[in-house]
């Protein structure tokens, strides 16, 4: 009987070490400021956006040249 007290206690404790890592990143989240969000949202959106332009260079002048016409 002593071994499930054990893992009750252990879970217990599992549960309160979760509580506190999300209460440290909430806590951490909230430390910016509105500004400070939009302004590395911005940051982000240009970076995607540069790399979806760069990724999508293809041929821009018609058909393959290695085609021949029939």
């Amino acid at each position: 009987m002593r071994w499930w007290k054990v893992i009750g206690v252990a879970s217990v404790v599992g549960v309160a070490a979760t509580g506190v890592v999300l209460a440290r990143a909430e806590r951490r989240r909230r430390a910016y400021t509105p500004d400070q969000i939009r302004d590395r949202l911005r940051e982000r959106h240009a970076e995607a956006v540069g790399e979806a332009t760069s990724t999508d260079s293809g041929p821009t002048d018609g058909p393959n040249k290695s085609q021949t016409s029939q």
